[in-house]
């Protein structure tokens, strides 16, 4: 059976979110209705049960764990609470019992286990958050790293331009994708001394474009952009806070004039909610931890239904692809070239 024809089996942390198991159940039930898989909900079996109506049952299996680690607590404390929902839900993929876990609770847990239960790639040095932000062209683009490695290297950066652009490929379906790293200018000279330095590494993989600046994540000039953790965090919340703050700012203003209201109304289904789909964090349902020998999906903790049933499906689609095999042969390939020119 190939890749792509098998049942993928999603370990889902069912407590780890911010309003409890209803909306993770409820995500995890739309999304067996539109695809097939074998969800392994992991958490107080008695509160699953409460959420899940009879005519599932059959097609679920619950793993009961009663700890479950709050947003407030020490992600380095994860790998002691054996007991934990995520660590159990992680367990399951390293013992090969699921073969992809979608959390939304405490997401440095989440990284810290998958990190270091799932084990990473042969060749990657440290995994990185990736995340799907939109633009003005026919894809999304994709971010990474937006917080799993705070303080990178060289060697980081050039890993995470080889991750997204296998990534891009494989699951986003772009044959060429067109990779930048994120400075502050688009002039080869232009940046610190960690992207200047990366620059240079970076030239190894075909799609590298060279320095690109924040506003070319949004006019679809390139398909990845490359960053360390600390900026890629950062301007992700500025994105969200953009976001959000423009809708707001939209509202009033139409709020203000009879025939603004009227033009919003007509403009509703073919601009406003097209706007708001894309800006929606639930449409993509969460982040691909990549780098690690496995899939894990990093979800946001406030995440309703809508963005549960988007993070499994992006687990099912990380599953079914071939990206892990395709970073390892991307640095191989990389590594060869390097030492024949040497």
């Amino acid at each position: 059976m190939s890749t792509s024809d098998r049942v993928v089996r999603v370990a889902i942390d069912a407590m780890g979110g911010d309003f409890g198991p209803e909306p993770i159940i409820e995500g995890c039930i739309q999304a067996m209705d539109e695809r097939r898989f074998v969800p392994i909900l992991v958490g107080d079996k008695e509160a699953i049960l409460s959420y899940i109506p009879q005519y599932y049952l059959e097609n679920v299996q619950i793993v009961e764990a009663d700890d479950v680690i709050d947003m407030h607590d020490q992600a380095t404390n994860a790998l002691k609470r054996k007991e934990s929902t995520i660590y159990k839900a992680v367990e399951l993929v390293r013992n090969g019992e699921a073969d992809a876990v979608v959390s939304a609770g405490h997401s440095g847990a989440t990284m810290t286990l998958a990190t270091l239960r799932i084990g990473r790639l042969p060749h990657i040095s440290k995994p990185a958050l990736a995340t799907l932000m939109p633009n003005t062209g026919s894809n999304k683009t994709l971010v990474l790293d937006v917080g799993a490695v705070v303080d990178c290297k060289a060697q980081n950066l050039y890993e995470f331009g080889a991750m997204g652009e296998a990534y891009a490929q494989e699951v986003m379906g772009i044959s060429h994708p067109r990779v930048g790293l994120l400075s502050n200018g688009e002039e080869d000279t232009k940046g610190n001394d960690l992207t200047k330095e990366a620059f240079h590494m970076l030239k190894r993989i075909p799609g590298f474009k060279g320095n690109v600046e924040g506003r070319d994540i949004f006019n679809a000039s390139v398909d990845v952009v490359v960053t360390d953790g600390f900026t890629g965090n950062v301007l992700l919340k500025t994105g969200e806070g953009v976001a959000s703050t423009i809708l707001t700012l939209m509202k009033q203003q139409i709020r203000k004039s009879l025939p603004a209201k009227i033009g919003a109304l007509l403009m509703k289904k073919k601009v406003f909610d097209k706007l708001k789909k894309q800006i929606d964090y639930a449409e993509y349902g969460g982040a691909p931890l990549l780098g690690i020998d496995g899939c894990a999906i990093v979800s946001h903790g406030s995440s309703n239904a809508k963005a549960i049933k988007n993070a499994i499906f992006q687990a099912i689609n990380y599953t079914r692809s071939d990206v892990n095999k395709k970073i390892e042969e991307i640095l191989l390939r990389n590594e060869e070239q390097k030492s024949s020119s040497e």
